[in-house]
Formats: structure tokens, sequence, C-alpha cells
């Protein structure tokens, strides 16, 4: 019996839970807070942690020519400006819909189940945890943020951050998708205007590129169960168990939220809005979605999920390559849902819970804005998170930040999952709203 591509990956990422579990369990020693592995062990993570980034290089190394190829045709062949204005409209409408209803679930969950306190006071075991290590914590997020997450100049130079400076500038590998998508969008409009003759000998050429790196796509999936082992594998031997345990209502609430937006809110609007079945779709998406969890990167993840919904559900290349290349970049449904959480969970820990409504309504609006433009690439979200914190003036909110880094990978794979299912879906309504047939036998 030969197994399908989906059911390798996915046995690939059940036999690294196993044997990230044995590592952690038999490799790990006793010191906190920071969790040491012995030889054996740290090798073993080191070997892991080498071949996992192999394979996400090789997806990273297919994003420029694919987004920018995929976006210049799909522009071209819109026929006018008309087409463009139309469905750029429906794109940014649907991204502000689905991550508004993810933010107020993300709000309505952690102020029902308050997973900061206990008894109605500051979580005791928390505050003692966070108390003993505050030094090493906060270090610890002031090395992965920098400069970036201190104020909301991030959120405000938004537009000016997307023009680059030179052409080649947006073909570097920085991650500056927003220039990508911004000097495609510029090109492939221009198509539109320029003579037949020209038209036709780029059009051809940029389709030609399209092809190419659609194949070497395939390709470089042959190889995703023994990437997808590696990373989770990584993952899971790193997991503290201890700070797990202490951290498990908030790790409860985030992952409950998150599941409630992947398979309720999604699914609802894929019957009402889209009218299609949103089992269908998951099926079509089942690549996708197992690399976007193993990866935790909805930009590592869009080759795939270009792949996906052109030859499983049936979306054009008109539409996928519009969608989805912005989306993996501005639509954040699960990031934001829970920049959300994290902030109120943090103001429980630090005050107790006192945050007035207004505050709370001013966390709806941060985590929507800091979430545009966050980078598809692991714990991106930690920098929007010190944005919102530094705004409400949260006093030593960086510790609580740093001790959530104990949880935060695996809840970084389910919100990358969130995220580029959710751009699937926008992908499907848009072209049921464009006519296309999408997603029949």
């Amino acid at each position: 019996m030969k197994l399908r591509p989906w059911q390798l990956i996915l046995l690939a990422m059940i036999a690294a839970v196993i044997v990230g579990s044995l590592i952690n369990a038999n490799m790990v020693t006793e010191r906190n807070p920071v969790t040491e592995f012995t030889k054996t062990g740290a090798l073993l993570v080191e070997i892991f942690d080498y071949i996992g980034n192999m394979f996400m290089a090789l997806l990273k190394m297919i994003i420029v020519p694919l987004v920018f190829s995929s976006v210049v045709v799909g522009i071209a062949k819109l026929g006018g400006t008309d087409g463009f204005a139309r469905m750029g409209a429906k794109t940014l409408g649907y991204y502000v819909l689905t991550s508004f209803i993810a933010i107020i679930i993300g709000l309505s969950m952690v102020n029902i189940f308050k997973p900061g306190l206990k008894d109605g006071k500051p979580n005791e075991a928390i505050a003692a945890q966070i108390e003993s290590n505050k030094d090493a914590y906060a270090d610890t997020i002031a090395k992965k943020v920098g400069d970036g997450g201190q104020d909301l100049d991030a959120v405000y130079d938004i537009f000016l951050r997307m023009i680059p400076q030179n052409i080649f500038e947006a073909f570097g590998s920085n991650g500056k998708m927003l220039s990508l998508i911004f000097l495609s969008l510029v090109v492939g409009i221009g198509l539109i205007f320029i003579s037949e003759k020209g038209r036709g000998s780029l059009l051809g050429f940029f389709e030609g590129v399209n092809e190419l790196s659609l194949l070497i796509t395939n390709w470089i999936m042959l190889l995703a169960p023994i990437g997808v082992f590696a990373l989770v594998a990584e993952t899971t031997a790193q997991a503290g168990l201890p700070i797990v345990l202490i951290l498990g209502k908030y790790f409860c609430v985030v992952a409950g939220a998150l599941l409630l937006h992947l398979f309720v809110v999604m699914p609802l609007i894929l019957t009402l809005l889209g009218r299609v079945n949103p089992f269908r779709h998951f099926y079509a998406m089942r690549n996708a979605l197992l690399t976007a969890f193993s990866t935790s990167s909805s930009s590592a993840t869009l080759p795939v999920t270009m792949r996906a919904l052109q030859e499983n559900a049936g979306v054009s290349n008109r539409v996928s390559s519009f969608v989805l290349p912005l989306g993996a970049t501005v639509n954040m449904d699960g990031t934001a849902l829970y920049e959300c959480i994290a902030v109120i969970f943090i103001s429980q820990v630090v005050t107790g819970g006192d945050m007035t409504l207004g505050q709370q309504l001013t966390v709806v609006m941060l985590s929507l804005l800091t979430s545009i433009g966050v980078a598809g690439v692991p714990s991106a979200s930690l920098v929007a998170i010190v944005i919102i914190v530094n705004n409400l003036k949260i006093p030593n909110a960086e510790a609580v930040i740093g001790l959530l880094l104990a949880v935060d990978r695996p809840l970084d794979m389910l919100r990358t999952a969130v995220n580029v299912f959710s751009d699937s879906c926008g992908a499907v309504v848009i072209a049921k709203s464009e006519g296309e047939d999408v997603l029949t036998d």
C-alpha cells in the first residue's frame, strides 16, 4: 500500500512527537529556568535543527520567484484595473472581518476563563516563577525583539516600508514580503497598459517562471516528511514540562480559541459566504495545513498553499496569486487572536486583571493593527505583543512574555495553521464571488 504525501507527513509528525518526548524525558537535566540537555540530547536537537532549517531554506528559496511571477501574471490577466480594484476591496474586507472575529474570540475566552488569575488574584505559581527568573526572561525578550517592538512606529510606517528603495531590494532575502508584493502589483498593472507585443513577450516569460516555480515546489515537498520530522522533533524535545504545567490554563485558553476559530468560524464562513463544503476544503488544504503547523511560518508555507489551492481546490491562478501572498503578510487571524489573549493575560498576572473596557478596546484595535505586516516567521508576534504592552504601560511585562516563550512554539505552530487556513478560505470565497467553479468534482 502506497501512502499519499499528506499521510507520510502526518506519520512523520507522530513519530517526531514520540522521539522528541523521549529526548525530553530521558536526556534533560533538572536545571531551571532554561532547559539544558545532556550531550547526547543536545547533539540530537542540533541535528534536528540543522535538517529542519535546510527544509525551511528550500521552501523560502522559492518564495520570491513564485510570488512575483504569480502576482504579475494574475494582475495582468485581469484585463483592466477595474477587476484589480474589485478583487482588492473584497480581499481587504475579508481580512478585516476574519481578523476582527478572531480577536473577539480571544477577548471573550481570556475574560471568561481568566488564565492569569487564581481565586480572583494573580496566579501565585506564575508570579513566583517570574520573580525567580525575572532578569533572565527580560534579557531573552530583549535579544529576540531588539529595537523593533518598542512603539507604534513599526505599524505607522507599514506603507513606507512596503515601497522598496530600489527594485532589487524587494528580491532580497530580508523577508520584506510587502515590498515584493508592491513591486509585483506595479509590474502586473503596468503590463495591462503596454503594447500587445511587449505584454505577450513578458507575460509568456512570467508564466514560464511561475510554472517552473510550482514544479520546484513539488520537488521540495518530496522532502517534506523528513523536514517535518526534524522540525517537530526539535520542538517536542525542547518543551519544558514543569513550566508548561504552570502555564497549562493559559495554553488551553489560547489553543481552545484558535481551534474554535479554525473549526467553527472558518467553516461557517466557507458555508455562508463561499457556498462550499468545508470538509472538502479541509481535505484540499491538508498538505498546506500540516506544513504550516510544522514550520510555524506562513511565508514558508506559501508555495505549498498556492499549489494546494490551484490543484486541489480549483482556485484560479488569477485569484490565488493575488489573495495568498497578500494574506501571508497581512491576514493573521491566529496571530491577532493570540496577541489579544497574551496581553490581557500579562495584565492579569501583573495587575490582577484590572483592565478597563477602554483599555481592552485599545488591545482589540492594537491587536488588529499590529497583526498586519507581522513577518510570517516563528515568534514574530512577540514584537507586536511588546508594542502593545509598552503602549498600555503594563509594568514588568517583558518578564511575563519571557515566561510565555516556554509554550510559544506549539502555540505558534497552531496559530500559523489558522493563519494559512484563513488565507485559503479567503481565496475560495473571493473565487466564488468572481464566478469561479471551485471545490467541485
